[in-house]
């Protein structure tokens, strides 16, 4: 296996970083207006498999070039990640050409930002028994009422994919359509979930006869489950390099706290720095080895994988810190984010890595029927 970038591949790399440490110089701007910048400097949708959409479309290996490089930059968090790598490539795959006219042009210049309307209270990663109806108006549009939940960015979002139930009385993966709809109108409430870190990037988002136009369903009606499976593969890709350029520098800084305290004198401590660190070189190998292509389960491993390693990565950042990481912030009442030092802060919100995105659970149940081939309740 070849994990090498050609000179192409250097040369891309090389006005990545250019371009962004000159954008970058004169300090972070606002995240919607980096959106923009970006989508004006056409780096927006690199990834689509058509470049027809105002977008500018690169090899797979430029793309990693690209996440690993704004990855190392520090440059503002995503707001259009979302539309970006979830919607566009699914409407690219279903949608019809007036939808992608329509949607994707508008995220190509980071105009318009997408929200998930998947997990529900009582549909997490058991996606198949969500209960969102929506029920057909006499001019062919949607009616919807439900409850979504974990909703990243709904409150910064101008629209959302929603999967809901179509066909009244249908159960599991049948009777579902994914619909496209406007956060900005009547029967949208959208409540902010506060974390442990004293952040709220999630909410609630209720539907109480919330309308979506009838030329908005993508893939058809009754078809959302395939469309929404199409979704959830190109949820982990490329991006999980980038997220690993995250990863590395969070583990530098553990070692660096580690060195600080003296921590990386016990033994004990040391074994679990060195671990952490091969374990994450394996997960870019792993990453690179099924990168573009379908090997069964290989979301699955992936995402058990970094789950799993991000939270012991968090536990170890405690452990060198010592007594002080059990010290909270003076005032749990605060509405802005808790002044936590990074230490904690990891901890705090790795609690949560092997619940979202699928539970850990689920991904071994994937891996047994799928990979495996082992039959329920095996």
């Amino acid at each position: 296996m070849d994990f090498s970038f050609g000179p192409e591949d250097d040369a891309f790399r090389a006005e990545v970083r250019e371009w962004l440490a000159g954008e970058l110089r004169a300090g972070v701007p606002e995240r919607p207006a980096w959106e923009r910048r970006l989508g004006a400097a056409g780096w927006i949708g690199l990834g689509w498999k058509d470049g027809g959409y105002g977008n500018r479309t690169a090899t797979l290996t430029q793309q990693v070039a690209w996440a690993e490089e704004y990855a190392r930059s520090d440059a503002p968090g995503r707001m259009g990640h979302i539309g970006e790598n979830l919607l566009a490539p699914t409407l690219i795959a279903h949608g019809t050409e007036e939808q992608k006219q329509r949607f994707l042009p508008p995220v190509a210049r980071g105009e318009e930002l997408w929200c998930q309307g998947y997990s529900e209270p009582d549909a997490g990663s058991d996606l198949a028994g969500i209960r969102t109806s929506a029920v057909r108006e006499d001019d062919g549009s949607w009616r919807i009422t439900g409850q979504k939940i974990w909703t990243s960015l709904a409150h910064e979002a101008g629209w959302c994919f929603v999967l809901a139930r179509t066909e009244p009385g249908s159960e599991r993966h049948r009777g579902l359509s994914f619909l496209l709809v406007p956060m900005d109108q009547p029967g949208v409430e959208v409540r902010p979930i506060r974390q442990l870190t004293g952040e709220a990037d999630f909410n609630e988002v209720f539907f109480d006869g919330a309308h979506a136009d009838a030329a908005h369903v993508v893939g058809g009606e009754g078809n959302g489950w395939r469309v929404a499976m199409t979704l959830l593969a190109e949820e982990r890709g490329v991006s999980t390099l980038a997220q690993q350029i995250g990863f590395a520098q969070e583990l530098e800084g553990v070692i660096a706290s580690a060195r600080a305290t003296g921590a990386v004198e016990d033994p004990l401590i040391r074994e679990r720095l060195v671990r952490a660190w091969a374990e994450l070189k394996a997960m870019r190998w792993n990453a690179l080895r099924t990168l573009g292509g379908d090997t069964p389960g290989a979301p699955s491993v992936a995402k058990l994988l970094w789950a799993g390693w991000h939270q012991r990565l968090g536990e170890l950042a405690v452990a060198v810190r010592g007594a002080d990481a059990a010290t909270g912030p003076g005032d749990w009442s605060a509405d802005a984010p808790y002044e936590l030092d990074p230490a904690q802060r990891a901890f705090l919100f790795s609690r949560a890595d092997t619940i979202y995105g699928g539970s850990n659970e689920i991904q071994r149940g994937i891996i047994a029927g799928r990979v495996l081939g082992l039959p329920k309740g095996a």
